[in-house]
C-alpha cells in the first residue's frame, strides 16, 4: 500500500510516516504544504491520504475539494486540532472519509488507516480470505490451510495489496506504483523475483496455485 502524508510539521510528518512503515508496512510519501500535496495526490495512485488542515500555500479543505473535483478517489483521513461540529460537517461534505483530532494515539491512527483501506475495497474484517489463504492485516501474518506462511516484508506487502483486489488483473507498473514510495528506483525484474518467491511459499505441499500470470497483462490473485 502507498500512502501520502500532507503535514507541514516536519517532525510529526516523519513520525507518522515511520509508524505507517513499521506498523503496517506501507510505502509513504510526504508533502509539507498544500500545493505540493495536491499535485502529488492528483498525479499518483495513493491507497490512502492523511491530510492536515492548517497547511501553507493551500489549506487542507481547499486541497480536499480540489482533489475530489479532479476525481481523486483515495480515502482521506484528516488530522486536525479542531473538533467542533461545524468543522466535522465541512470535512465530510468536502470529501473526507474520517478524521482524527490532534494529539492522537499512533496505534489508533494506524488502525483507522487499515480500516479505511479495507473499506475502500469492500472488506469489512481485518482478516482477508482468498480460498484457504488468510491474511491477518493487523498482525501482518499469513496462513494457508491453517499453516503459517513466513514471508519477507516485501512479499507480505505484495500479497496484501493483491488480496485487497482479488480476481483483478494487476499490471507490473501498477504493483510497483503501490509498493514503493516516490524516492525508490523501480525495476520490474525486482517485482518478478518477489512474485516467484511468494508463489513458491504459497504453493508448498502441492497446494492449488493462487497467483496467476496473464502474459502481457500482469498478475491476478484468485483460486480457480
Amino acid at each position: 500500500m502507498r500512502v501520502l502524508v500532507v503535514e507541514d510539521h516536519a517532525g510529526l510528518a516523519r513520525n507518522i510516516a515511520r509508524a505507517l512503515r513499521e506498523s503496517a508496512g506501507y510505502a509513504v510519501d510526504i508533502a509539507f504544504d498544500g500545493e505540493d500535496g495536491l499535485h502529488m495526490a492528483v498525479t499518483n495512485p495513493y491507497d490512502l491520504i492523511l491530510l492536515d488542515l492548517m497547511l501553507p500555500r493551500l489549506d487542507g479543505i481547499a486541497l480536499l475539494r480540489s482533489a475530489r473535483r479532479s476525481d481523486v478517489r483515495s480515502p482521506v483521513l484528516v488530522l486536525t486540532s479542531r473538533d467542533d461540529k461545524k468543522t466535522t460537517v465541512e470535512l465530510l461534505e468536502a470529501g473526507a472519509d474520517d478524521y482524527l483530532t490532534k494529539p492522537f494515539d499512533v496505534g489508533e491512527m494506524v488502525a483507522r488507516c487499515r480500516a479505511l483501506i479495507r473499506r475502500a475495497h469492500g472488506i469489512a474484517a481485518s482478516a482477508i480470505e482468498v480460498g484457504d489463504l488468510v491474511i491477518h492485516t493487523e498482525e501482518m501474518k499469513v496462513t494457508r490451510g491453517g499453516r503459517s506462511v513466513s514471508l519477507t516484508a516485501m512479499e507480505y506487502k505484495l500479497l496484501e495489496y493483491m488480496a485487497h483486489r482479488p480476481r483483478a488483473v494487476l499490471s507490473k507498473s501498477a504493483l510497483l506504483e503501490h509498493l514503493y514510495d516516490h524516492d525508490w528506483e523501480k525495476f520490474s525484474n525486482v517485482l518478478e523475483v518477489y512474485v516467484s518467491s511468494l508463489r513458491r511459499k504459497l504453493n508448498r505441499d502441492g497446494a492449488v496455485p493462487l497467483i496467476h500470470t496473464l502474459k502481457g497483462r500482469g498478475y491476478v490473485l484468485m483460486q480457480q
